[in-house]
């Protein structure tokens, strides 16, 4: 939570909202926060759902059986503005959460999204993204013939476009709109 916290305002420039939830009580999670704050001077500025009877935690499988009947795993998931559940990632209760991977993986979708690509292995925001495979034989031929002239690529299914150059046009866009 303290890792979220101090991430918290990276988050929101991504248009995210972060939410807790534990299977402790709302008591416990005061004197949690407060024990917190008082030791670090961090406070955690999302809230923190109280699941006492573990029914959240375990219609979205945060308990695992085979470790423990009342302890969650680590479990984050990243919810669309639709409320489509669009990427889980669990962490065993001994595995510390990766606060940058999560923040990645939420760029890449949010950029995926807005560019209509695909994000190769390894990537970081700014990297170049895959461009979706051709549907159609012409297609095939366009696409060849734009990765032979502007060296983007390396055959019909596999080419690139600079993430950078969509993300400003699609900004522009959103400007033109606007007005």
């Amino acid at each position: 939570m303290i890792a979220f916290a101090k991430a918290y305002t990276y988050f929101e420039k991504l248009n995210c909202s972060l939410l807790g939830l534990s299977v402790d009580s709302n008591a416990s999670h005061l004197a949690w926060l407060y024990d917190i704050y008082c030791k670090t001077g961090i406070k955690i500025p999302f809230p923190i759902i109280a699941d006492r009877n573990g029914v959240i935690a375990r219609k979205y499988g945060m308990i695992s059986s085979d470790i423990s009947t009342t302890e969650t795993v680590r479990n984050v998931f990243i919810i669309d503005d639709k409320g489509v559940i669009r990427l889980i990632l669990v962490y065993p209760m001994n595995v510390g959460r990766s606060i940058y991977e999560i923040a990645r993986a939420l760029e890449a979708l949010q950029t995926s999204d807005r560019c209509q690509g695909m994000m190769p292995a390894n990537w970081f925001p700014k990297d170049p993204m895959i461009i979706p495979m051709p549907n159609t034989y012409a297609q095939l031929e366009q696409r060849n013939q734009e990765i032979q002239k502007k060296q983007n690529g390396m055959s019909w299914y596999l080419g690139f476009k600079n993430t950078n150059a969509c993300l400003a046009e699609k900004q522009c866009d959103n400007v033109n709109q606007q007005k």
